[in-house]
């Protein structure tokens, strides 16, 4: 037994078949004998099949399973194209920093060789060394308003302050800015943040000032969240995903809606149909939205449907590495080919004739699998539920059912292959639940979420994270170009 693994059963098992089916064909064996024989060679498949599923361990390769729950890929890092420099670095949103710059000469008076004074001779040129430091300054500024006393009615009468001091002391855009840059962009723990503030300015502010900030910003940013969306509705393409996250002790989840340059996350209690329904998006939204094939998706028919062909890979890969399945290994393939084949296209799209010739050799290779899959047991009379089935064969039938979704890719120009976008518009969510643990109230949730939706898509746009929140704050959003 120490020698059987996957490929020497499933090799057995192909001889075994192909004897029976030998013996059949030569007559030797009796129809009652034939009929057995071939049921059991049926339920051997099917358990085979499960077993083999069961003994691959699932991973972020071949499963959609987290890497931080699965060992390092020493593969990942040797593959082009995965260390990306990111978008150019763009100098004029980025801007933020005050520079102090001088410039000293390191006069020159006498040769180094012979001693000759070269204090009247002309300098030929400079050799530059350059030191940057920073200075942290704490900006105080007070405004005194004089207070008077009337010589004919002896009132006393006290000048008037600036509209934004209401009180005996205020808090400037720059540092609520950089508050809630390191809650919100860094995630860094609220008691963290004060004891950063005490470094800096030498002063403590409390927890309650600086969740008052954030919920500043959440409802400064309201107006910009419904215009966000106006503008996500008239986007090609919408790519939306859902990742759970912890409120109250309970499990809510965060849905994200990612077009162009927007990023919209809004959270909800639920993660099904009542959720997409209550956001309101998706339900309106008439192009195409890229997705993991989630049913939930899927009940809307008023958008066309592109499934993220990452997550097909993987399940195959999967079935490959399980079952060694020769349709989900071509089918693998095929998906591979035509998406480099897309890639390197100016016009992101193959021809109706190459299209046509894709569809085809789609179709024949899901006709050989069907015959490669085990056939399903029938269902006994008066079972309910659904049929059991394994996991080749559940994604078998999702190629099947859902072709036009599966190659859309390669037939619209504005369809890509994969749902990458909305995977790292939510990935930093759970980087904030890892170090936050859980939300104490919904309300601060969704501040979060709105937060960071609009630095997302500041970000997008080139914008440093501190710049865009005085513009929110200080209610330039509109009158910059923000929006």
């Amino acid at each position: 037994m120490g020698s059987v693994n996957k490929v020497s059963l499933r090799a057995e098992f192909v001889g075994l078949k192909g004897q029976f089916e030998e013996l059949c064909a030569r007559g030797r064996i009796s129809a009652e004998s034939r009929a057995l024989f071939q049921a059991l060679l049926t339920l051997f498949e099917v358990l085979m099949a499960l077993f083999m599923e069961k003994s691959t361990p699932k991973n972020s390769r071949n499963a959609s399973v987290p890497p931080s729950q699965t060992p390092k890929d020493d593969e990942t890092a040797s593959q082009p194209g995965t260390q990306s420099k990111g978008k150019n670095y763009d100098p004029v949103h980025a801007r933020h920093t005050r520079t102090v710059e001088t410039v000293a000469i390191a006069p020159l008076t006498a040769c180094a060789n012979c001693g000759a004074d070269l204090s009247a001779t002309p300098c030929q040129g400079h050799e530059r060394r350059t030191r940057i430091d920073i200075l942290f300054e704490k900006v105080v500024s007070h405004v005194d308003a004089e207070i008077k006393s009337c010589p004919r009615c002896r009132a006393l009468t006290k000048g008037t302050f600036p509209a934004e001091l209401s009180g005996p002391l205020h808090y400037g855009t720059a540092i609520k800015a950089f508050v809630l840059h390191l809650l919100v962009s860094q995630m860094v723990a609220l008691k963290r943040v004060q004891q950063t503030l005490a470094t800096l300015i030498e002063q403590i502010l409390s927890e309650a000032t600086l969740l008052k900030w954030v919920l500043q910003l959440h409802h400064a940013l309201a107006e910009w969240e419904r215009t966000a969306i106006d503008q996500l509705l008239t986007q090609p393409t919408l790519h939306v995903d859902e990742t759970s996250l912890r409120v109250e002790r309970k499990n809510h989840w965060i849905h994200v809606c990612s077009g162009a340059d927007i990023t919209l996350k809004f959270l909800h209690p639920k993660r099904g149909q009542e959720a997409i329904t209550a956001i309101n998006i998706i339900p309106r939204y008439g192009g195409t939205i890229i997705h993991d094939c989630w049913a939930s998706y899927l009940s809307y028919t008023q958008c066309r449907h592109g499934l993220c062909g990452a997550h097909l890979l993987r399940e195959l890969t999967f079935v490959v590495e399980s079952n060694a399945y020769p349709w989900a290994k071509n089918l693998k393939r095929l998906l591979k080919n035509t998406r480099a084949k897309v890639a390197e296209r100016q016009s992101k799209q193959l021809t109706q004739l190459e299209y046509k010739n894709l569809r085809k050799r789609y179709r024949t290779i899901l006709t050989q699998g069907a015959k490669q899959l085990p056939p399903l047991p029938p269902r006994k009379k008066g079972s309910r539920g659904r049929v059991a089935k394994s996991d080749a064969h559940n994604l078998w039938e999702r190629f099947k059912h859902y072709e036009d979704a599966v190659l859309l890719f390669a037939k619209l120009p504005h369809v890509p292959f994969t749902n990458n976008r909305a995977e790292r518009d939510l990935r930093m969510s759970k980087v904030k639940q890892k170090v936050s643990g859980c939300f104490r109230t919904r309300e601060y949730a969704e501040a979060y979420c709105r937060i960071s939706s609009y630095l997302q898509t500041m970000a997008n746009r080139g914008y440093n994270p501190l710049v865009a929140i005085q513009m929110a704050l200080s209610g330039q959003l509109y009158a910059e170009g923000g929006a």
